[in-house]
């Protein structure tokens, strides 16, 4: 079993970071062939609105630090999406790169009953936020998770953390840590 992750926070040892690395440990203590990327460290452009990948190509045209990236998750089994939440949202860190995934629709995705170039493939989704009530930002998932079943990720699980800001690095709460061993015991049995 593939597992790639992208980490979508600015900062290396942020929050949604150090749940996901736990995660990723834990499936490769397990057996997983595990791969992350942290694309803060990346350099790469959004999409171009070229249509290149739906007149002629299946991938996108574009020749960049988040090429390999496209690759690995396209021949992933399972793909980890880690993100604090910023104004609102997820980063734009990982926002460039759901931008860029369109390259994964095939060019007729609106009326396709198979939208996407992909194998089905699970996946899970960290969200953290400074933000301790949990109303606040409860739509960034489910908006993202349409998208992103489109693309082919059939099976989805969502680990949230509300209430825990910058200032709590290297304080995610035990439970989450155990929560996130528990997503990757059962991912990889």
């Amino acid at each position: 079993m593939k597992i790639v992750s992208l980490l979508g926070s600015p900062r290396s040892n942020g929050n949604s970071a150090t749940i996901a690395n736990h995660l990723m440990k834990t499936a490769a203590n397990l057996g997983a062939d595990t791969q992350s990327f942290e694309l803060n460290r990346l350099t790469y452009r959004g999409c171009q609105a070229c249509y290149a990948c739906k007149k002629g190509r299946e991938d996108c045209v574009l020749n960049d630090g988040l090429t390999e990236v496209l690759s690995a998750v396209a021949a992933a089994d399972v793909v980890v999406l880690a993100t604090p939440v910023y104004y609102g949202d997820l980063t734009m860190q990982l926002k460039g790169f759901i931008d860029r995934s369109y390259s994964y629709l095939v060019p007729d995705y609106i009326t396709n009953p198979q939208p996407s170039r992909l194998s089905p493939k699970k996946l899970v989704f960290i969200q953290t936020q400074g933000q301790p009530e949990e109303s606040m930002f409860a739509d960034v998932f489910p908006r993202y998770d349409f998208f992103l079943k489109w693309m082919g990720f059939t099976e989805s699980s969502l680990i949230r953390v509300c209430g825990i800001g910058p200032a709590s690095v290297d304080a995610v709460p035990d439970h989450i840590l155990q929560q996130a061993e528990k997503v990757a015991q059962q991912l990889v049995s």
